[in-house]
C-alpha cells in the first residue's frame, strides 16, 4: 500500500476543503463517488486508508465492506456521516470498518489515523470556526478556504443577508430562508449552524418535498413498534436525532396542512408524540426552514398555516438570484473552478476574457447550482485551460472537432486522428454522430465511469446515455 495516498468516497463539495492540507502534509488524495471507481483507484493506487460516506446515489458502503472482506490487503475503511447513531456505528464496525465518524472532517482527526506521522501543515482548515463578514466577502483562490461553509460574495445584497445571519447565528430563533432554487439556501443554513453555539451538536436536514405525508411524519417524529404495517421496531425521528442541535426543514411549503399543526406544537412547546406513541418526547432543537415559493402567497391561498408562518418567520433571510449579484458571478466561477481543478488534479484554470463576458451576460435560471455544474463541465473540457466560452457546452451552440479538443497535446492528436472505422485520411470535419460518441466517451473517462455525472456534464438523461452506450457496444466499442 501507498502510505502517502488516501481515498475519499464522497461528494466533492464535502471533502475537497481538506485536500490542500493533505497535500501540504505530503499526502495524495483520490476521490470517487461509486464503487467501480473506488475499486479501480484502490487497485491502481493502493491507498493506505479509505474515508467513505455511508451512502451516495448508486453507492452503499456496506457493499464496499462486503467486497473488502474477500480482497487481500484491502485498506482500512473509515465511515464518516453528517448525522448518525450508535446503532449504525455498531453495524458498520461489525462489518469491518476501522472507525465511524461524524462530520466535520478536520485535520486534527484525520492525522491521528494516517499510517505515519505527517508533518504539520502551516495552515489548517477549521470548518467549525466562525467566518468574519470581511473574509466572507472575498472568494478564495484555492478550495482550502478557512471554513467549508464560507459564503462567497461581495455584492451588497449578499453582504446584508450574511451580516444578519451572523448576528442571529448564536440565538435559538427560527430562521426562514427564502430564495429561488439554487441560490444557496442550505449553505446559509449550515453557515448559521456552524457559527452557532451548537456547532459541535447534530445538524439534521430533511427535504419536506421528498416524502409523502405519512412517511414524512414518521421521518420527522419517529414511530413506535407496531404503529403501522412495516413498523417492526421503534424508530427515532429527525427531531430526536437533532436534539441539542439544529434541524433544517427544506422546502417547508410542501408540508401537508395536517402535519403543519404537529410542527407548530414542536416550535411552541418543544415537544411531540411519536407516531403510534403515548409518551411525550421533549427536545431542544433550533429550527431552520427554507422555501423557494412565495410563502405569503401560499398562506393567502390557504395552503400554509398563517400561525406557523409567523412562528417560522422570526428571522427572514431572503437570498438574491445570481443574475442580480453582478461581479459575484466571476468570484463564484473562480472558486468552483479552483475546487474542481483540485478534485481532478488539473490545478487552477484561468478564464479567457470572452468566457468572463459570457458568464456576466448569461441569465442563470438555475442560480449558483447551475454555475457550479457548469464550472465542473468547463474544467473537464478545458483540460489545462484557459477556459473558453466553448467549454460551457450550451445546448444552442454548434461544434467542430477543434472546439472539443483540449490544449493537451495528446488530446489534440487524438481529436485530429481519423475516427475508428473511418477512412484513413485526416478529416477537417467529422460526422456529428462520431463527434457525439467521442464526447460521451470522454465524459465517462473524466468521471471514472460514473454514468450519472457523465450525463449531467453532457446535459442529457441517464437513460439517453445508456441507450447511446448500448449502440456503441453493438459497434464493438469497449464502454
Amino acid at each position: 500500500m501507498s502510505a502517502k495516498t488516501v481515498l475519499f468516497i464522497a461528494e466533492p463539495q464535502s471533502v475537497t476543503a481538506i485536500f490542500p492540507t493533505l497535500k501540504e502534509a505530503g499526502f495524495q488524495a483520490g476521490l470517487a463517488d461509486n464503487i467501480t471507481g473506488a475499486l479501480g483507484f484502490i487497485k491502481k493506487s493502493k491507498p493506505s486508508i479509505v474515508f467513505c460516506r455511508p451512502t451516495l446515489q448508486g453507492f452503499d458502503a456496506k457493499a464496499l465492506l462486503e467486497q473488502a472482506q474477500g480482497i487481500e490487503d484491502f485498506p482500512p475503511i473509515v465511515i464518516f456521516a453528517s448525522t448518525g447513531s450508535a446503532e449504525e456505528a455498531t453495524q458498520y464496525l461489525q462489518m469491518g470498518a476501522r472507525d465511524y465518524w461524524i462530520e466535520p472532517l478536520v485535520w486534527e482527526k484525520i492525522k491521528v489515523i494516517l499510517p505515519e506521522e505527517a508533518p504539520e501543515p502551516e495552515s489548517i482548515p477549521k470548518p467549525a470556526s466562525p467566518v468574519p463578514a470581511a473574509k466572507a466577502s472575498a472568494a478564495p483562490t484555492t478550495p482550502g478556504a478557512p471554513s467549508k461553509f464560507q459564503i462567497i460574495g461581495r455584492h451588497d445584497a449578499v453582504l446584508r443577508v450574511l451580516a444578519l445571519a451572523k448576528q442571529v447565528a448564536k440565538s435559538k430563533a427560527t430562521v426562514l430562508i427564502s430564495g429561488d432554487s439554487g441560490t444557496g439556501k442550505e449553505m446559509f443554513a449550515r453557515y448559521l449552524h456552524h457559527n452557532s453555539d451548537r456547532v459541535d451538536k447534530p445538524f439534521v436536514a430533511i427535504n419536506c418535498a421528498a416524502l409523502p405525508e405519512h412517511l414524512l411524519e414518521s421521518e420527522l417524529f419517529g414511530h413506535e413498534k407496531g404503529a403501522f404495517t412495516g413498523a417492526i421496531n421503534r424508530k427515532l425521528g429527525k427531531f430526536e436525532i437533532a436534539n441539542t442541535g439544529t434541524i433544517l426543514l427544506d422546502e417547508i411549503t410542501e408540508m401537508d396542512l395536517g402535519l403543519q399543526a404537529k410542527l407548530l406544537r414542536v416550535l411552541q412547546e418543544s415537544e411531540f408524540d411519536r407516531v403510534g406513541g403515548v409518551d411525550t418526547v421533549n427536545v431542544d432543537v433550533r429550527v431552520l426552514a427554507t422555501t423557494n415559493r412565495d410563502i405569503e402567497g401560499t398562506v393567502n391561498e390557504g395552503k400554509f398555516r398563517q400561525d406557523l408562518f409567523y412562528r417560522l418567520n422570526v428571522i427572514p433571510l431572503k437570498l438574491p438570484a445570481l443574475k442580480a449579484r453582478g461581479e459575484d458571478v466571476i468570484l463564484l466561477a473562480e472558486y468552483f473552478t479552483a475546487k474542481f481543478g483540485a478534485t481532478y488534479g488539473l490545478g487552477q484554470l484561468a478564464f479567457a476574457e470572452e468566457a468572463k463576458a459570457w458568464l456576466m451576460q448569461y441569465d442563470w435560471p438555475g442560480n449558483v447550482r447551475e454555475l457550479q455544474n457548469l464550472m465542473e463541465r468547463a474544467v473537464l473540457l478545458a483540460g489545462q485551460g484557459p477556459i473558453q466560452p466553448k467549454h460551457f457546452l450550451m445546448d444552442d451552440e454548434e461544434w467542430t472537432p477543434d472546439d472539443l479538443a483540449s490544449v493537451d497535446a495528446d488530446q489534440q492528436a487524438a481529436s485530429n486522428a481519423p475516427a475508428p472505422n473511418s477512412p484513413s485520411e485526416a478529416l477537417s470535419v467529422m460526422p456529428i454522430h462520431e463527434m457525439e460518441k467521442r464526447l460521451i466517451l470522454k465524459s465517462l473517462q473524466e468521471t471514472t465511469g460514473n454514468r450519472t455525472r457523465a450525463a449531467e456534464l453532457l446535459g442529457i438523461s441517464v437513460r439517453t446515455l445508456r441507450n447511446k452506450l448500448n449502440e456503441y457496444k453493438k459497434q464493438g466499442v469497449e464502454v
